[in-house]
Order: C-alpha cells, then structure tokens, then sequence
C-alpha cells in the first residue's frame, strides 16, 4: 500500500477494524458500513466501487504485526482532527449494529478514544445516542 490514505479511507478503516476486531465480521456489520457510507454526508464524494479494495487494505494491515496499532496511528495522522469525533461515532455504529457490543469493540473505542484524544464525555454521548438509536421497541 504505497498511495496515500484519505479521510474516506480513513473512516473505513476505523469502520471495518470496528467490525474484524472480535474476529468476526458479519453481514449485519458489513450491511451497516454500506448503508452509512450512502447516506452520510462525510461521504458525499465518495466512490462506492472503492469500498472493497479499501476494506482488504485495512484487513492486510490488521492481518499484519502490530496491525491494530498501525492502522489506528494510520487514522489519527490521515484524519483531520475535526472529524475524530466522527470517526469514533462510526465505529460505535458498526459495534453496535449486531446489538451487543463485545469485550474487544469496547476496548477497540477504548483505544481509539485515547488515540485521537477524544474526551469522555463527548464519547459517552456519542454512544448513548447509538443506544438510543439501536433500543428495540
């Protein structure tokens, strides 16, 4: 992977490490990335037939040593900060879409949070609305 990341790139990597982090990613979790990059404004310019090749790079870097630390240093130097809390929203979205987050999502937004310097309360926020929004009725 030679060619420089963009924020796009980034966001998916943070979305598609939310999803390989328990070591499974399944379809529910996949459906989720697909639906919030159509609908999501961050995403606007985004060309959808990218998706899948985006997804295997950041899966080759998991895969690899130290991967995990590697893409989210990756992250954190291709974002620009105003989209950290973003970035961190996505990543509740895609562990909350199966609706139970697991011991590894949550230390995955545990690392995250401390990586981009994400405050507690805005993340706290951030996931009560995820609560909120995935509430069955």
């Amino acid at each position: 992977m030679n060619k420089p990341l963009s924020a796009y790139d980034a966001l998916i990597y943070v979305m598609v490490m939310a999803s390989a982090v328990d070591s499974t990613m399944n379809d529910r979790e996949m459906e989720r990335i697909g639906q919030l990059i159509g609908f999501l404004p961050v995403f606007r310019d985004f060309d959808d037939e990218k998706l899948i090749s985006v997804a295997r790079d950041c899966a080759a870097l998991l895969a690899g040593p130290e991967g995990l630390d590697i893409v989210l240093e990756t992250v954190k130097d291709t974002l620009p900060s105003r989209l950290y809390d973003t970035a961190y929203a996505l990543a509740v979205e895609v562990a909350s879409a199966d609706l139970s987050v697991k011991a590894e999502e949550l230390r995955l937004l545990s690392l995250l949070r401390d990586r981009l310097g994400l405050d507690k309360l805005t993340c706290a926020a951030i996931e009560r609305s995820a609560i909120a929004r995935f509430r069955k009725g």
